[in-house]
């Protein structure tokens, strides 16, 4: 696997020929990958435990679905920013204690709101949560391209991706028995997972394959290190630049990733509260149907990202803008179907989130490929800042249109969101596979 016949375009620093180092590098590879995503299972289950305890927050503290959609809203968009911010300092600090550090954090902010009765303070500790929720996606970001080969990257990267899927079903499906308990425990018992996930982040992870000592991984990168460091920190900041602001298909990518998580979180964040007004589910039964959606997603992340390294020659973009017209078509027959036809309605729903997801995680992958690994925690914030925009369509606005004008409209205005993507990731279908090949070929800024 990590051999120069059977990845012809990659250079190994060191040795990787024999089999002792490769499969030490194999064990890391793989120990990183499960340690990262256990960690960013657990980011989730943090942060959306609220969608499981909205109607009781609801019943107990007189909230609106208006204030409720500003909670969303306010804490997506403090999500996106920090994710950003922290993407851009990422490379200066250890990613092991970046990850632990953020999932502490969390876990007192989530214990805190559980413990909270007033909606300013309730409020304000929501936004705490978003800051602290940004300092779980960059260190990911950056650690897996320095583990994985570009050439591989779509699949490992997309299994990896189905951490958020999982989070997002166990706090689903276990957020019903938990709320009847009161919503307040909906909090608390994630707030102890957070803990215990940075036990293992702290024991477990690493940074690189040198900080293990192993040989790194290296793909047409030249530059070299050096010791004057406002030397290097000019020159990372003039690759930065190139490849990830003056990129036009980052651009895309970014743009499109806000109409992409419009669809996604239209279901999980209002999911159970819909199905049970609109479709006359129990909550219980709203968040199996919403578990669904997620696992069927995991599974669509899983089979996107295989097809785009069997079948598109690592070409993410394109099965991007498939797998987003596809799950727009579903998304439509889940608001058209009558309620004669109630399972495949709901079946509908279940299948567009295999698409949904699936392009979620491959628009990451083609950021992070097309970026190079140097710049892929960058990428991945700036493009993760507009996905998280989408808070502002599916927070407070989604809320109060359903409140005035019903779930029905509100559907058809997120359906509409799904179709303007559609044409945009069309826009970046001749994207090359990754970014290396233009360092390859010489660029004017070094890797």
């Amino acid at each position: 696997m990590f051999s120069s016949s059977t990845v012809p375009s990659t250079k190994l620093t060191g040795s990787m020929e024999t089999p002792e180092i490769a499969k030490k590098f194999k064990y890391w590879q793989i120990q990183t990958m499960a340690v990262t995503w256990v960690s960013y299972a657990v980011f989730f289950i943090m942060r959306k435990c609220i969608s499981m305890a909205t109607l009781g927050i609801q019943a107990d503290l007189g909230i609106s679905k208006d204030q409720l959609g500003i909670f969303f809203t306010l804490h997506g968009l403090i999500y996106g920013v920090s994710r950003f911010s922290s993407s851009l300092v990422i490379h200066k600090f250890i990613a092991r204690n970046f990850l632990a550090c953020g999932l502490v954090l969390c876990a007192i902010c989530n214990f805190a709101f559980g413990c909270s009765s007033t909606v300013l303070v309730m409020g304000i500790l929501w936004l705490l949560h978003g800051i602290f929720q940004g300092m779980g996606w960059p260190p990911s970001a950056r650690l897996l391209p320095y583990w994985i080969h570009p050439q591989e990257l779509a699949t490992k990267m997309s299994i990896w991706n189905t951490s958020h899927c999982v989070g997002s079903v166990i706090i689903l499906a276990v957020g019903g028995c938990l709320a009847s308990l009161g919503w307040r425990n909906v909090f608390f018992v994630p707030s102890i997972a957070g803990l215990a996930a940075a036990v293992i982040v702290w024991i477990f992870l690493r940074d690189t394959p040198s900080s293990v000592g192993l040989p790194e991984l290296t793909f047409g990168e030249n530059y070299e290190k050096t010791k004057d460091k406002k030397k290097e920190s000019i020159e990372f900041k003039k690759f930065i630049k190139k490849q990830v602001f003056k990129n036009h298909y980052i651009w895309i990518l970014g743009i499109s990733n806000l109409f992409v998580y419009v669809l996604r979180f239209a279901v999980l964040d209002w999911g159970p509260m819909l199905l049970k007004e609109w479709k006359g589910l129990s909550l219980t039964q709203g968040g199996f149907i919403v578990a669904a959606f997620e696992i069927f997603g995991a599974v669509g992340i899983i089979t996107c990202g295989w097809v785009t390294d069997k079948y598109f020659g690592g070409k993410s973009p394109r099965v991007c803008a498939i797998a987003m017209a596809l799950g727009s078509f579903f998304l439509f027959l889940f608001w058209y179907m009558p309620s004669t036809y109630a399972w495949v309605s709901l079946i509908a729903l279940v299948l567009s989130g295999f698409f949904i997801y699936g392009v979620q995680s491959l628009v990451l992958v083609a950021v992070s490929n097309i970026a190079t690994k140097r710049a892929a925690a960058t990428a991945n914030g700036f493009v993760g800042i507009w996905g998280y925009g989408a808070v502002i369509f599916t927070g407070w606005l989604l809320g109060r249109i359903a409140r005035l004008f019903g779930w029905d409209t509100a559907l058809g205005f997120i359906i509409l969101f799904g179709v303007v993507g559609t044409v945009l990731l069309a826009f970046a279908w001749k994207a090359k596979a990754t970014g290396y090949e233009e360092l390859e070929m010489g660029s004017n800024v070094k890797a």
